[in-house]
């Protein structure tokens, strides 16, 4: 008997479903951290592998000679990653030729969701210097991940205040896989997870923003944007928290890529109370990406000075001209001669023939195929960035 009333209360622990009066079920969250705690065994290694995986990633970035520029490229890959779950079409050189204003009538429209996104992320970063991982602060960056954009009649920056639901395109709430709590319930919870993130505790940080971000997609608080905003949530905590000095780790990849897992697991915490199951699923997630981002570091760097080198050898004296063509493209990996002219102060014909002579390193190459308003992409190092973007699970 007691063993069962054991068993009753850990399938309770993460809350419970509640009946409405329209005749469906919604769940209702308890308060975190879970009661029973987190069972520690099984952890200590996947959390331990995380930590470290952590402190290499946050050391090699700053054996890039700019890191800034790495961040830049990585919140505009996680920005399109974490916009694809959502059923975004636009790629990584979709939101980079948008940005150099190449002119393409083929190109996803959603590439604006994509923009925001990037938007979103570094007003956060930016107002995390003066405000505090708050309620108000997650309305804020909602708003600007919807303005303007699919999802923005979903009142961007407020709360719901009508009952969503989560399962099949097309499903009624009563075919729903999830029902979230009921709008009225929603501001009471965000206030304690609010109370839950800035409350000292003996939990691994790590855990912590695991048990965070599933209670945020449970809540799930608003009534478009909820995906996409939790996952901004998991880096500014790592930010807050001084983990990481640089916004470099974005679990959209390992999320896009074990979809069905990630769901699952978050539905067997509110099933079930299996917070442990989940928690292991986060913290491989964190190994995993943060292994993957240092080593794009690492080939960042080598592919930089393997460059440099060619550039060195090849150009003559353009060689200075091309140093710094080669570091500008690392923040604009997409130009146009034009560009090359303004950023090196030569005449056309000069910028033309430094283009071509990259091109002829094979540096850049053109990517329109016309005779005018051609564009030339930095294309090996866009490479980097999409490596493993085909072992990716289709949307």
């Amino acid at each position: 008997m007691e063993a069962g009333n054991e068993r009753a209360a850990r399938r309770a622990r993460a809350g419970r479903y509640i009946e409405q009066v329209g005749g469906y079920r919604a769940f209702i969250p308890s308060p975190l951290p879970p009661d029973p705690p987190v069972d520690p065994r099984g952890l200590h290694a996947l959390l331990s592998r995380a930590d470290r995986a952590l402190g290499r990633l946050d050391g090699s970035i700053y054996t890039l000679p700019n890191p800034d520029l790495f961040v830049a490229m990585y919140v505009r890959k996680e920005a399109v990653l974490s916009s694809q779950i959502e059923g975004t079409q636009s790629s990584l050189q979709d939101v980079l030729a948008a940005e150099a204003k190449v002119l393409d009538p083929e190109r996803p429209s959603d590439v604006d969701e994509v923009f925001n996104y990037v938007a979103a992320m570094n007003y956060g970063l930016e107002r995390l210097a003066s405000l505090p991982l708050s309620v108000r602060l997650i309305r804020e960056i909602h708003e600007r991940l919807l303005r303007g954009v699919r999802g923005s009649h979903a009142t961007p920056g407020e709360l719901r205040n009508s009952q969503n639901w989560i399962g099949a395109s097309g499903c009624t709430l009563s075919e729903a896989v999830f029902v979230p709590p009921p709008p009225h319930e929603v501001p009471k919870l965000l206030s304690d997870l609010e109370r839950f993130l800035h409350r000292e505790t003996d939990l691994p940080l790590l855990v912590k923003i695991g048990l965070a971000h599933a209670q945020f997609e449970t809540i799930h608080p608003f009534l478009d944007g909820n995906g996409r905003v939790g996952r901004l949530l998991i880096t500014f905590l790592l930010c807050n928290e001084h983990v990481l000095q640089k916004p470099v780790l974005y679990l959209s990849w390992y999320f896009k890529r074990h979809r069905q897992e990630y769901y699952d697991r978050l539905q067997a915490v509110r099933d079930d109370g299996d917070w442990e199951a989940w928690i292991a699923f986060f913290l491989r997630g964190v190994a995993d990406v943060s292994g993957q981002a240092t080593e794009t570091a690492r080939r960042l760097l080598t592919m930089r000075e393997e460059h440099r080198d060619r550039v060195t050898q090849s150009l003559g004296r353009a060689a200075g001209n091309g140093h710094r063509t080669l570091e500008y493209l690392y923040e604009h990996p997409i130009v146009t001669v034009n560009d090359v002219k303004r950023l090196v102060g030569s005449t056309y014909p000069a910028a033309n023939d430094l283009v071509a002579r990259l091109v002829e390193e094979g540096i850049l190459s053109e990517m329109t195929g016309q005779k005018r308003n051609r564009r030339f992409v930095y294309r090996e190092y866009l490479a980097v960035f999409h490596d493993g973007d085909s072992q990716e699970s289709p949307d």
